[in-house]
């Protein structure tokens, strides 16, 4: 049974969170109104890293189950979307292009899951096999260079959104920024209520023992399967968004590299946190894009730094610290 201490450390946590979530939110919602510019043109981006690193807060913080495959469901999202003017000949290719990218990492890591979970595939052999997919990933939008442009990527116009009589054209920033910004927090609180939901708290029961939760009657590879399934359509869901508003998409977005940033990210932000994902992706990405302007030589090196300093000094990355500190001395302090 849980303890009354526990209790209330779970009650500060899911409020303190969610107050800040609010205040966020709010602040991003305000800020064209203060500051255009390049910054409202950015901002959309680092915001859908923001998802991107909320896919895998979800299956490495809450789960357990560290991917270095997100970025490939990200890429594949951002090609499907420029190729769904090419599939679909009537109708608005856009919403094709986000089901597509849905579809797509749902499937593909729902398969990947359920032959690897079903075999008993754990920890650095799951790892090895989602860096794989990365690599397998980016070297076929190479190699399909008829289909996806090769080295040279794809570019993809922006579009204009249909809703009833109402026509949104995303050529502009700011109607992209205030396109862009419901879907984050709507993928926020999505992902918030999956983990507060009963499917959630069984996968945090596999991340503390998966063998005590498989005692228990759950069988454990379906709901890690599950995880990872929803996991690959947030991540394609946000590469497809991405694709819609950098107007371009390259291999790159599959790579090693990238897929090891999005690790970064939330490791920075902290991994048992979505908002500590999504701000650590926002944080992260932009410092790195400040840094490649101004010393493009040594900007990983830097990064690289940060990451060891936040690893070694703060337990749970930069939001569990916060909690830590904000946390009333009153409430028994966490064990573990």
């Amino acid at each position: 049974m849980t303890s009354p201490p526990a209790m209330r450390r779970r009650a500060f946590h899911w409020l303190s969170e969610n107050t800040a979530a609010i205040v966020v939110f709010l602040g991003l919602a305000l800020l064209p109104a203060f500051i255009s510019g390049y910054v409202i043109y950015i901002v959309p981006q680092y915001l859908l890293y923001g998802v991107l690193a909320m896919s895998l807060a979800l299956l490495w913080g809450f789960t357990g189950i560290l991917s270095f495959g997100q970025a490939a469901f990200f890429a594949l999202g951002a090609y499907a979307m420029g190729l769904a003017p090419q599939w679909v000949s009537s109708g608005n290719p856009v919403y094709f292009g986000l089901a597509a990218s849905l579809g797509i990492g749902v499937a593909l890591a729902g398969i990947v899951g359920y032959f690897l979970f079903s075999a008993g595939v754990r920890d650095v052999y799951f790892v090895l096999v989602t860096l794989a997919l990365s690599i397998m990933t980016e070297q076929i939008t190479v190699s399909q260079s008829d289909i996806t442009g090769g080295y040279n990527g794809m570019f993809i116009p922006r579009a204009q959104l249909s809703f009833g009589g109402l026509n949104l054209d995303l050529s502009a920033d700011v109607p992209m920024y205030y396109t862009i910004l419901p879907i984050v927090i709507g993928m926020y609180v999505l992902l918030r209520l999956v983990v507060a939901s009963r499917f959630g708290k069984v996968l945090v029961g596999i991340r503390e023992n998966e063998d005590r939760v498989l005692s228990l009657g759950f069988r454990t590879p379906l709901y890690k399967t599950a995880a990872f399934a929803l996991s690959g359509a947030v991540a394609g869901l946000a590469g497809a968004l991405y694709g819609a508003h950098a107007s371009f998409v390259s291999p790159s977005l599959a790579g090693v590299l990238f897929s090891t940033q999005v690790v970064v990210w939330v490791a920075i932000g902290g991994r048992e946190s979505l908002l500590g994902a999504l701000l650590g992706a926002v944080g992260v990405a932009a410092l790195s894009n400040y840094l490649t302007a101004i010393t493009p030589e040594y900007w990983q090196l830097v990064v690289g730094v940060l990451f060891v300093i936040v690893i070694v000094a703060f337990r749970g990355g930069v939001a569990g610290a916060l909690m830590r500190l904000g946390r009333p001395r009153t409430m028994e302090p966490e064990r573990g």
